[in-house]
């Protein structure tokens, strides 16, 4: 025993099958997992029940390799990049032998504070319980996990394939449009309208978060603190929280002039570190108004966009 709970009892390796990449990147192929560092997340596995009743499955630390360092040297080659350049409107999706699909956004991997937190897991050991001593059971294979995720179904066993994809909805780009603002923002499903929102929804509370904000490109842009709603109980009502959803669920946030970026599901709806995404809203015909996304658990500010006039939600 010692004073790290997280690395005191026996690792188990798991098992590996070959990962191959492809999609929108110019050099597919297998993934050499001999060129990458190891790294670790300490997760409390949990599944989506009904009613509330979520089922715990165990606490564990898992060790692998971070989709951050697979991902590093391969050529993003976009499908849109001729409308879009930037990587921020991308997603992977993940596939196991089975069939079953988890999707994550380019910038949870490439954009957050805190880097290498999901990972391809190829050896696990229980955190256990000093006084009631419970041996969680283990998997026997790799695994995805997403280390911030608070219902852990995008954790599923054996990947065998990564898909890079750009969100799949065109927006007419204006660069430059100056002033910007946009009355509302109008919600979509699978590409049908929903609802739209003009106003913050009464009965929910305001939020504060401290903020050096800092540009991939333009660096320091302030140090002053942004104040609004968490994007996530604006849309809650319109967005359901469903295995698939937390699975599969890929948003789009546009602006008016075209600027876009993805969120997945579970990174807005799922998240177990409280570093949300605000919603913020300035004056009446502020340029850049009327909302715009603050993205917290970012370290970059490229995924706050200004002017959100459409949201979209894909599978």
């Amino acid at each position: 025993m010692t004073n790290n709970f997280y690395y005191n009892t026996e690792t188990y390796q798991l098992t590996v099958k070959d990962l191959t990449v492809e999609g929108e990147i110019a050099n597919p192929g297998k993934v050499d997992f001999s060129a990458f560092p190891k790294h670790s997340v300490i997760v409390k596995e949990t599944l989506l029940g009904s009613a509330g009743k979520d089922k715990f499955v165990g606490a564990y630390r898992y060790d692998g390799y971070s989709l951050f360092d697979i991902l590093e040297n391969r050529v993003v080659q976009k499908a849109n990049c001729e409308e879009f350049g930037r990587v921020i409107d991308m997603y992977i999706e993940i596939e196991n032998q089975k069939g079953e699909r988890v999707v994550f956004s380019w910038g949870e991997i490439y954009y957050p504070v805190n880097l290498h937190r999901i990972l391809i897991a190829d050896g696990v050991s229980r955190i256990v319980p000093t006084k009631t001593k419970d041996l969680w059971d283990l998997p026997a294979e790799s695994r995805i996990v997403a280390g911030n995720d608070l219902i852990t179904e995008r954790n599923i066993s054996s990947p065998v394939k990564i898909t890079v994809r750009s969100f799949p909805k065109s927006f007419r780009v204006v660069k430059g449009l100056s002033p910007m603002f946009s009355e509302q923002i109008r919600l979509f499903g699978q590409s049908s309208f929903i609802d739209s929102i003009a106003d913050y929804p009464p009965g929910i509370k305001e939020v504060t978060y401290g903020s050096v904000f800092y540009g991939r490109g333009r660096g320091i842009h302030s140090t002053e603190p942004f104040t609004g709603f968490m994007l996530k109980e604006i849309l809650k009502g319109t967005y359901p929280f469903t295995r698939e959803s937390l699975q599969l669920g890929i948003l789009s946030v546009a602006a008016q002039d075209g600027y876009r970026c993805a969120l997945s599901y579970s990174e807005l709806f799922n998240r177990n570190d409280q570093q949300e995404f605000l919603l913020v809203k300035t004056g009446n015909g502020e340029d850049g108004g009327l909302f715009r996304v603050f993205p917290a658990c970012d370290f970059f500010s490229d995924r706050a966009v200004k002017s959100v006039n459409e949201i979209h939600l894909g599978f």
